[in-house]
């Protein structure tokens, strides 16, 4: 199937957007928004979140490249602007190594890169049968809590949350109506745990590949790190800058993993002005 595309409108040039692993497209919409003042912006769905797909049919994140370049294709889109998080900026920048024509700058936010030696150190585990086990999200993701009765209950839980300080109110309430999809009784997480934590298993291993492709990526290339992620290493933007010079890594002040969500002003004033510059 054609990936799904959500519209959030907007005029100018096109500007595709991929969420992260857990977080639909709609948890970004005050970002997507204030991208929408400059850009025509769209969010393409993944495959977590496709009717019928199975976790089963993916054994590491190249299926989540291919769905990009399919879904560019039916858009018959040009080179295009295209920004990822997390999950989605890893498909992105393999996308962008890839077939580097189809787009006219990138901006991967946080994306899930590891240095090698990390790499290497979870392709044992895995080969081991320990990766499942010890990585630490899976067990969390496990133990979630997926049904909810009231979302105004769950913004008010949620907001006493340690993980979600940086996350100003309205921030937040995207946050929630993004993630609950209406069920039987009350509300439901719309992506589900198992895929989840397939995406957790199944992401990492294959990453040498990035690493080998990096000197030779093309596009203009932005990369925002949160100034207290656990994911972005500034020793791996530092590795990035040596592998490729022309990339631009900039880190935001008091933002995690999840910046996109936390700072949705300061990022876009980050990248809308890289995006004139390059365009």
């Amino acid at each position: 199937m054609n990936p799904p595309i959500l519209d959030f409108g907007g005029s100018g040039a096109p500007l595709y957007f991929l969420h992260a692993n857990g977080y639909p497209p709609n948890c970004y919409r005050p970002l997507l928004m204030l991208l929408a003042k400059h850009h025509h912006v769209s969010a393409m769905v993944q495959r977590p979140l496709w009717p019928d797909s199975q976790p089963e049919d993916i054994s590491d994140w190249t299926p989540l490249t291919d769905d990009l370049l399919k879904s560019l294709d039916a858009q018959q889109a040009g080179p295009v602007v295209c920004i990822g998080h997390s999950m989605g900026a890893i498909a992105l920048l393999r996308a962008a190594l890839r077939a580097p024509k189809r787009f006219s700058a990138i901006v991967l936010i946080d994306p899930v890169i590891f240095p090698p030696r990390v790499i290497r150190t979870w392709q044992v585990l895995r080969l081991l049968g320990l990766s499942k086990r010890l990585h630490p999200l899976i067990a969390a993701t496990r133990e979630r809590r997926s049904q909810f009765n009231d979302l105004d209950r769950l913004f008010t839980g949620y907001r006493r949350k340690p993980v979600f300080k940086y996350m100003d109110d309205e921030a937040l309430r995207a946050y929630v109506e993004g993630i609950a999809c209406p069920a039987e009784r009350g509300y439901q997480l719309c992506y589900s745990a198992d895929w989840e934590m397939r995406i957790y298993e199944t992401g990492m291993w294959r990453d040498m590949d990035i690493w080998r492709g990096l000197p030779g990526l093309q596009p203009p290339t932005l990369i925002l790190r949160g100034a207290e992620t656990d994911t972005f290493w500034a020793a791996t933007g530092r590795l990035v800058q040596r592998k490729q010079p022309k990339v631009r890594v900039e880190t935001v002040a008091k933002s995690t993993h999840l910046l996109p969500l936390e700072r949705p002003r300061e990022v876009s004033k980050i990248i809308l002005p890289f995006l004139e510059e390059t365009l």
